[in-house]
């Protein structure tokens, strides 16, 4: 049986070109980037040829790129760093529905950091559509506003937040402003000039490259604390010998032309077939603003994990929310910030599409959903209370 790939959103395949590039570093490539003879200058050279690419495709000077090892690491160092330098009181403004890498940082900062780092935190909620209203930020901001950090695009429903509105409000007002970027870098344009952002988080595996590598943007003149003690790789800012094979796969994957836009159709295709075939299936989220390859949709009366693993049999691959996630018995953070019930929360399914996926695919998995729920719905006790 042939599977289906449809859940991007948790880690994308690794393009062809970008294996190409990693094996031929992996192999020619030797040296250590501090090392000062041939082969640690060969490595380098690659190292800073890949922080161009990266550097080109959001928008910024190749000095303000940090390589970390993804995008937890560089959600952690952008908060802890910002906080950690900052003097007197410290307060940290976030939403409900953030990627836990933001979430359990704030929580840590607010509840079990030392004395020195502690803030307060405000938590933000989100209306019925996922999105962060400004007027709430406003509200919010207080002369002891260290720092703002609110997703550009949620990992579950794909809402895309009003990141350019808060970003200037942030300035206006003093703080600085960290967006966790995963799910937009590589994938939709981005220009972090654009947007305003102070900082900004990037993962590779999000589009086209390996695990284990990812960025940071950081303002040129922002001065952050480390959160790794070592070396003074990476202009001081996050130490350790740098992942060279990682970094140059993340630049060729930064430096292709993914038509994700393009996907935009095969996702409403994708929708609507689901939405007219299934009875009482409802998108989660704003329809309207939103990445183009992310559709959430609950299934009243049944369980999103029962779905998945139908689907699975099937031959397709979605998700019943964060990869982060799996396995938590928990209905989704994000759904439930939305105003959704615990129970509708834990039926829904995310399907996240990438460049491999086609009509024909898209026409099977439509078919797959159809079957597997009206199957789940037969031997189902919830049904009755659909």
């Amino acid at each position: 049986m042939r599977h289906f790939y449809f859940d991007h959103n948790a880690t994308t395949p690794v393009a062809p070109e970008v294996l190409e590039d990693l094996a031929a570093t992996l192999v020619e490539v030797c040296g250590n980037a501090s090392s000062i003879h041939h082969f640690g200058q060969a490595a380098k050279q690659r190292l800073e040829n890949a922080r161009r690419q990266l550097a080109a495709r959001i928008g910024c000077d190749a000095r303000e790129i940090v390589f970390t090892s993804g995008g937890t690491e560089s959600d952690n160092l952008a908060i802890f760093g910002v906080v950690r330098h900052a003097r007197g009181p410290k307060h940290v403004i976030t939403s409900a529905i953030e990627h836990p890498a933001v979430l359990n940082a704030c929580a840590h900062l607010e509840r079990e950091g030392l004395e020195q780092e502690r803030a307060e935190v405000t938590w933000l909620p989100v209306g019925s559509d996922g999105l962060v209203r400004v007027d709430d930020v406003r509200r919010a901001l207080r002369p002891a506003t260290t720092l703002i950090t609110i997703m550009h695009a949620n990992n579950e429903t794909g809402v895309l937040q009003p990141v350019r509105e808060i970003a200037a409000l942030a300035r206006s007002a003093g703080a600085l402003f960290h967006s966790d970027g995963v799910q937009t870098a590589g994938r939709i344009p981005v220009s972090v000039r654009e947007l305003g952002v102070d900082l900004f988080s990037v993962s590779g595996h999000k589009f086209g490259a390996p695990k284990g590598i990812g960025a940071l943007y950081v303002r040129k003149g922002l001065a952050l604390e480390p959160i790794l003690y070592g070396g003074h790789h990476e202009r001081d800012r996050r130490a350790g010998t740098e992942n060279v094979p990682g970094a140059s796969a993340v630049g060729a994957a930064a430096a292709l032309a993914f038509d994700w836009n393009g996907i935009a159709a095969l996702r409403d295709r994708l929708e609507q077939g689901i939405l007219r075939r299934v009875p009482d299936a409802r998108v989660n989220g704003s329809r309207e603003q939103r990445l183009p390859n992310t559709t959430n949709i609950r299934f009243d009366g049944i369980e999103g994990e029962a779905i998945v693993i139908a689907l699975d049999l099937r031959g397709y691959a979605v998700s019943s929310g964060s990869a982060c996630s799996s396995g938590a018995v928990e209905p989704s953070h994000v759904l439930l910030a939305m105003g959704l019930r615990p129970e509708d929360a834990r039926s829904s399914v995310r399907f996240s599409l990438g460049p491999g996926n086609t009509e024909q695919e898209v026409d099977g998995l439509i078919d797959a959903v159809e079957a597997s729920v009206a199957h789940l719905r037969r031997i189902s006790p919830a049904v009755a209370h659909v």
